[in-house]
């Protein structure tokens, strides 16, 4: 029977009982799929139940073949090797043993002479040579992760079921997982924000608290298909307020036409021209007539409001996000950033950072790539005053705003309209709204505390307090972005820095997010090592 998992009227639900998936019917075979979806909607939990490491609230899972899972996050043994992740310790000690001439005649016969290879290269795939004896506690979290997926595909299950495999590896340990799952021929449900790694996937299934789509492709055929969603989206919103418009313009003159007779028959009836007992028999048929007409009126505009607000919800699902910004009035030849023959590193006898000179002037977008360790983190510390040069000098010559993977420029415990408010202390309660709703937090939205906010939400929030002042800072800097950050959040984040005019300071592993924000110069600190 062929490799296959189908999932049945599935419902899944959180460790608090919230119901995220409901009545969920889904298939999948011998194909990479991406599954998509906003943070919290259940994607990781979907995995888990494939998994078969916990049971559905209701509906069946049916799982014909061997799968084999990676998880977010493992705990390290501390005596546990990457040979351990092959379960292959025993066997490769017997075969170096036969190697030497000391095998048994026992171990002799089971030994597979080829093994030792075959695990080499399944590291080698993975860019991770000659660490089959290192200790897993010694490799950095990145490396961890490369070895167990080379242990499983090594295993060459029906199934991998990853769990954002991308999530902090540098560009190097990114490619090689692409360049290893571009090459897988089996089944692989792949939950993932990295689009890179989605332009690889055969379909795209899209989770969200209503449904559980399928699309056919890659990512950039699924982001077209959703494009022409969004335009149906729209043609159907015009239709909807256009019978809005006529339903009402008929209920008008019904009514007009009503009152002109209303009108005309309390005239006759004045007149005395009408018998006493016929113009109460007509009042009456006129009122109930009224009385109905009215009330199917009703019911017609109220079907007609509801078809629109479904219409324009549906275009809010699908309407990428967009925002219009102040200029930071940043000349195009003015110095920004100045850095002089620099050292600098977290204690005086482990510099990190050698000799470094480096500029930036005008509305430069720079990105700081590099392998992890590089010092990129430690650069962006040094501009933002967080660190001093050990040697050399450091001139940041504007202001600037730093953007760390927390958003520590906010006050967690105080609201995003106080955040706004006390970033922005010249402006008034209007500006105020208005910026919060160009980043989508209107009305109630913007009275939520920072510390409620998911990863999304608080990078979202942090832009709007700073770009959405009269004066925004005429540079950014920024260090790792999106990390953690649900696709919807990415892209509405690059729609923010899009729109912004100053002058960017960048580090990410993500190239998608680097083009979508039209980096326009990278400095890697891999070649001055």
């Amino acid at each position: 029977m062929p490799a296959a998992i189908t999932l049945s009227h599935l419902t899944l639900s959180a460790p608090d009982g919230r119901v995220l998936l409901s009545n969920i019917d889904l298939s999948f075979g011998p194909e990479r799929t991406g599954l998509v979806g906003r943070n919290g909607v259940g994607k990781t939990t979907l995995l888990g139940l494939i998994a078969g490491r916990q049971p559905p609230r209701a509906g069946t899972v049916s799982v014909q073949g061997r799968v084999a899972m990676l998880n977010q996050t493992v705990q390290v043994n501390p005596d546990e090797r990457v040979i351990d992740l092959f379960g292959a310790r025993r066997t490769l000690a017997a075969l170096r043993r036969a190697e030497q001439g000391l095998a048994t005649a026992e171990e002799l016969a089971d030994i597979d002479w080829t093994l030792d290879t075959r695990i080499a290269a399944a590291l080698a795939r993975v860019d991770l040579p000659d660490v089959l004896d290192a200790p897993l506690a010694m490799l950095s979290g990145g490396q961890a992760t490369r070895a167990r997926l080379a242990a499983l595909t090594f295993a060459e299950p029906d199934f991998l079921l990853l769990d954002e495999p991308t999530n902090n590896l540098d560009r190097a340990g990114r490619k090689a997982v692409i360049d290893l799952l571009a090459g897988w021929r089996h089944g692989a449900i792949i939950v993932s924000h990295d689009r890179e790694l989605l332009e690889a996937m055969d379909a795209i299934v899209e989770l969200t608290s209503l449904e559980a789509r399928r699309y056919g492709g890659s990512w950039s055929q699924y982001r077209a298909r959703k494009t022409i969603e969004l335009a149906a989206a729209r043609h159907d919103l015009d239709d909807a307020e256009k019978r809005v418009a006529e339903i009402d313009r008929k209920a008008r003159e019904a009514t007009e036409r009503k009152a002109r007779k209303d009108s005309a028959g309390a005239k006759q009836r004045a007149k005395g021209d009408m018998p006493r007992i016929a113009a109460g028999l007509r009042r009456d048929r006129s009122e109930d007539t009224g009385g109905e007409a009215a009330r199917l009126a009703e019911r017609r505009q109220t079907q007609a409001r509801e078809l629109a607000a479904a219409a324009r919800q549906r275009i809010e699902v699908l309407q990428p996000f967009s925002v219009q910004l102040p200029t930071t009035h940043l000349p195009a030849g003015r110095m920004v950033l100045r850095i002089e023959a620099a050292d600098a590193g977290y204690t005086a006898d482990a510099l990190i950072l050698h000799g470094l000179t480096f500029s930036i002037s005008g509305p430069e977008r720079v990105a700081i790539v590099g392998p992890n360790g590089a010092g990129k983190t430690t650069l962006l510390k040094l501009v933002s005053g967080e660190l001093t040069a050990a040697r050399g000098t450091v001139e940041v010559m504007t202001r600037f705003a730093m953007f760390d993977q927390a958003v520590s420029l906010l006050d967690a415990q105080a609201s995003i309209l106080d955040n706004f408010r006390r970033i922005n202390p010249d402006a008034g309660e209007n500006a105020c709204r208005a910026a919060l709703a160009r980043f989508m937090f209107r009305a109630d939205a913007a009275l939520q505390t920072v510390a409620s906010l998911s990863g999304g939400q608080l990078l979202r929030a942090g832009l709007a307090c700073v770009l959405g002042g009269v004066r925004p800072p005429q540079l950014l800097i920024l260090d790792e972005p999106t990390n953690h950050l649900d696709i919807e959040s990415m892209e509405a984040v690059e729609a923010g820095l899009r729109a912004y005019d100053g002058a960017l300071l960048v580090v990410s592993h993500d190239e998608t997010f680097l083009e979508a924000i039209a980096i326009t110069r990278r400095l890697d600190l891999a070649s001055r090592r």
